[in-house]
C-alpha cells in the first residue's frame, strides 16, 4: 500500500473552504485480503464508491485530503477507542457505541450484505500500527490545514464528503450534517441547503446522518472552524450497479462545486475587510 492519503493543493490553503474524503480508498493492501473471510467484491459495500470522482473535478483551489488506504483497513470517521471487542483483543468492552455494537467501529468487523469480514481476530498491536501510520496521520494534516486556513482567512470551513446508498422512499438524495447544530454556524447550512434546493433535489438535515467522528474532533465553532458533513445519494452520479461513475456524474460535481462556492462566499462575507486583512499578516 502506498501513502494513507493524498493532499491535494496548498498546505497553506488559498480557500477558507476546506475538503475531505475519507472513505473514498480503494488501495486494498495484501494484508487485507491474507485475513478476508468475505469476499473482495463485498469491501465495496464500505467504500463511499467513487466519491473522489466528483470531488476532484469539483475542486478549484481549495485544500482537499483524500484517503487513498480503504475504510475496510482504518475507519477515520471513527474515534481512536472505538475499537471491537469482537474483533481486536485491545478494545475495552466498556462505553461502546452504537456504531461499534453494529461491527463498524475503527476496524469494520462486518458489511450489511454479506456479515463476518475477517477470518481471525485482529492482534492489538496491528490494530495500534494502523492507528499510528493511517489515522493519526491524516487527522494531524487536517487539523493544522484547517489552523492555517482560519489563520489566513479569519474563519475555516470543513466539507467532509461522503456518499450514502439510496434511502428508503427514494426521495432525499443529499443528507447534510451539522450534528445538530453543533458543529457549524446556522448561517453556513443554509447557503448549503439553498444550493441543493437550487439544484432540485430533496434533503435532509441531520437525518439520518448527522456526522461522525472527523465533525466532532475537527469542528470548533467558538474558534471559527466550522465544519458540515455531505452525503450524497450514489444513484446521483454512479450507474445503474452503484459501481461506476455513471450519466449523472457531471451535474453532481456541479452541484458540490455550488456548494463549495456558497460556503466560501459566506466564509468571506462573514468576516470584515480589516480581520482579513490582520489574518494574512
Amino acid at each position: 500500500m502506498t501513502a494513507p492519503f493524498r493532499i491535494i493543493g496548498s498546505t497553506v490553503p488559498d480557500s477558507p473552504v476546506v475538503l475531505s474524503v475519507p472513505h473514498a480508498g480503494r488501495d486494498y493492501p495484501a494484508a487485507l485480503y491474507a485475513a478476508l473471510h468475505a469476499s473482495r467484491d463485498s469491501l465495496r459495500a464500505l467504500e463511499d464508491r467513487y466519491i473522489d470522482a466528483v470531488v476532484l473535478p469539483a475542486r478549484g483551489d481549495e485544500t482537499l485530503l483524500v484517503q487513498d488506504a480503504p475504510r475496510a483497513w482504518i475507519d477515520l470517521n471513527r474515534a481512536e477507542h472505538e475499537r471491537d471487542p469482537l474483533l481486536d483483543d485491545g478494545a475495552k468492552r466498556s462505553h461502546l457505541s452504537a456504531k461499534v455494537r453494529a461491527g463498524l467501529g475503527i476496524v469494520p468487523r462486518r458489511t450489511g450484505a454479506t456479515g463476518e469480514i475477517w477470518r481471525r481476530r485482529l492482534r492489538a498491536d496491528e490494530v495500534e500500527a494502523r492507528i499510528a501510520a493511517d489515522h493519526r496521520p491524516y487527522h494531524a494534516a487536517l487539523a493544522q490545514i484547517l489552523e492555517r486556513a482560519r489563520d489566513r482567512f479569519g474563519v475555516a470551513v470543513l466539507l467532509d464528503l461522503h456518499s450514502m446508498p439510496p434511502l428508503p422512499g427514494g426521495r432525499t438524495s443529499v443528507v447534510v450534517g451539522d450534528r445538530f447544530g453543533r458543529s457549524a454556524a446556522g448561517r453556513f447550512v443554509q447557503r448549503v441547503e439553498t444550493e441543493i434546493a437550487a439544484a432540485g433535489l430533496i434533503h435532509a438535515l441531520n437525518t439520518p446522518y448527522a456526522g461522525g467522528h472527523i465533525l466532532e474532533r475537527h469542528a470548533e465553532p467558538a474558534a471559527h472552524i466550522h465544519a458540515v458533513q455531505l452525503e450524497i445519494d450514489r444513484a446521483l452520479y454512479l450507474d445503474a450497479r452503484l459501481d461506476l461513475p455513471g450519466a449523472g456524474l457531471d451535474r453532481t460535481v456541479a452541484l458540490v462545486r455550488a456548494i463549495i462556492d456558497a460556503l466560501r462566499d459566506e466564509a468571506l462575507s462573514a468576516v470584515a475587510p480589516n480581520d482579513l486583512a490582520q489574518a494574512a499578516e
